[in-house]
């Protein structure tokens, strides 16, 4: 998962960890829209020097339990479960709590280790507890030797409590079918009403504590998590937000960094508009990438133009739902359709599924696409969603003060949509949901780390999600950030080649810095 922001107003916004919106209420919002911040400074952040000493972690054994999730495997892993409490509000330490859920991982009979690795899957929203379950059982054998794997649910997401929950399922069955473009003055003003809706539940739920699930809290929470295992120093394993997340960590506590792999490299230079920008460039250009190696290979089932395809596609959904195989009558809607292409456009080796499902869909089944969006909006086959989409605003609208008028905003949908004509609209509509968000704001520092031990910073070439851009810059704004190159498609590279895994490993294990500083495709 990166940090995307929510698409249509919420669109793509799950499918970016994100998740496409866009409910069905009437109204038409002020011409300025309503502020995301007050004229009044930023909260006072805490001293890190005087936070509170770390509550104790209490885990238990959990391995069976993953085990009749999971099936028997391979790889032996003793699991243990539980949570650790930390302070709602750093600046209140002795206030309420909030309940972080945590797995951790050991390989059976270990010998070589070294300590814990902390993981993050991104998002924000992403949930590590799930993380860790796959990576326990994929990592190389030794890292497992070297390490525990510790998985977190980051405050408000998925089983840590509480988790923040302001959007029902029905409406997030609503919010991700519906139209994802804004092509006129009526469906900007839907998508802006739809964006203070969802403000205005979550606020109803929560009031000022939203702004209180942000990023450099969560920073804080990670050193608490450290403290309490017992580590003089944090072993971090980041994948795209991870790396927002893990270079605050870095700014914050410099001396504490023991190793730091951030993966997927947000760019921290930009703000939010040149990085809604970057984003709706990369899924546009690995889309095309998809398009050119799937005709080239003679039996595209997306047709000769893959592009167009969708388009027509698009536009059939939005006259009529496309039926989907399953016997719970589920449809497809247009929202939907966008969110299935852009879930594929994260790993290469989603491209042949996703030729497959352009091709039904466009023969009038949308049961695969349908399959493709749930992967990413993390829908059950219940029906139920988890809460990506509210942690991912939540923390997402903490993080800046950015602030846009609506006219600022449909003025860059325009201009996105000339240069991007499948991903720019939707994802420069993005900008409303904060602009309607109510909690106050905790912005991101400048992250430079000064002091601290070499941290690794990973770039893939073609990643659409977080653009290599985004690596090149937050190696460089690290005092001792270095660029680990990956000439790849997808986003993420970590354990992908065995050349990145070397150079990970090394640097994990034993704190070598490779001497080559990149790694072919293959």
């Amino acid at each position: 998962m990166t940090r995307i922001r929510p698409v249509a107003v919420i669109a793509l916004s799950a499918a970016l960890a994100v998740s496409g919106c866009t409910t069905l209420v009437a109204g038409t919002p002020t011409a300025a829209g309503r502020p995301t911040t007050t004229n009044s400074p930023p909260p006072t952040e805490p001293d890190v020097d005087n936070l509170p000493d770390a509550a104790d972690l209490v885990l238990e054994d959990c391995t069976g339990d993953v085990i009749d999730i999971l099936g028997p495997k391979e790889r032996q892993v003793t699991w243990e479960c539980g949570t650790l409490a930390v302070p709602l509000d750093y600046a209140d330490p002795d206030g309420e709590r909030v309940d972080l859920a945590v797995v951790r991982a050991r390989l059976t009979g270990q010998q070589d280790r070294v300590g814990a690795l902390l993981i993050n899957p991104g998002g924000p929203g992403g949930s590590g507890t799930d993380l860790v379950l796959n990576l326990a059982y994929i990592l190389p054998p030794d890292i497992m030797e070297g390490f525990d794997l510790v998985g977190f649910d980051p405050r408000g997401v998925n089983f840590s409590d509480p988790a923040i929950e302001c959007v029902s399922d029905e409406y997030k069955d609503e919010l991700y079918g519906a139209e994802p473009y804004v092509r006129n003055d009526a469906e900007f003003a839907l998508q802006a009403e739809i964006s203070e809706t969802i403000a205005d539940m979550c606020h109803d739920e929560y009031g000022d504590e939203l702004g209180l699930f942000n990023t450099l809290n969560t920073a804080r929470d990670m050193d608490q998590l450290r403290e309490s295992l017992g580590d003089e120093q944090l072993s971090y394993l980041g994948y795209s937000y991870g790396t927002t997340l893990g270079s605050t960590y870095a700014e914050l506590f410099p001396d504490n960094v023991r190793a730091l792999v951030l993966d997927a490299a947000t760019n921290p230079t930009l703000g939010e508009r040149e990085s809604t920008e970057a984003q709706a460039r990369g899924f546009e250009s690995a889309f095309d990438a998809f398009a050119a190696d799937c005709v080239e290979d003679g039996s595209c089932a997306a047709g000769d133009d893959p592009k167009q395809t969708v388009l027509d596609v698009l536009d059939a959904a939005r006259q009529a739902p496309l039926p989907t195989s399953g016997e719970d009558g589920r449809t497809v809607a247009v929202g939907l359709v966008l969110t299935g292409v852009l879930s594929s456009l994260y790993d290469q080796d989603a491209w042949p599924m996703l030729a497959e499902a352009i091709g039904a869909a466009a023969a009038g089944d949308g049961t695969e696409l349908a399959q493709l969006a749930d992967q990413i909006t993390g829908r059950r086959e219940d029906g139920s969603y988890p809460n990506r989409l509210e942690a991912n605003l939540s923390v997402n609208c903490a993080d800046t003060d950015d602030t846009f008028s609506d006219e600022e905003i449909r003025a860059f949908i325009e201009e996105l949509r000339g240069r991007y004509p499948l991903f720019g609209a939707p994802i420069a509509s993005s900008l409303l949901n904060c602009a309607r968000w109510e909690a106050p704001r905790h912005p991101l520092p400048e992250r430079d780390a000064e002091g601290a031990d070499p941290i690794m910073v990973i770039g893939t070439t073609n990643d659409p999600a977080t653009p290599y851009t985004g690596a090149q810059a937050m190696a460089s704004e690290l005092d001792s950030g270095f660029l680990l190159t990956w000439d790849g498609e997808g986003h993420t590279a970590y354990p992908k080649t065995p050349c990145i895994s070397a150079a990970v490993d090394a640097y994990l294990i034993d704190l070598v810095v490779p001497a080559d500083d990149s790694c072919p495709a293959g």
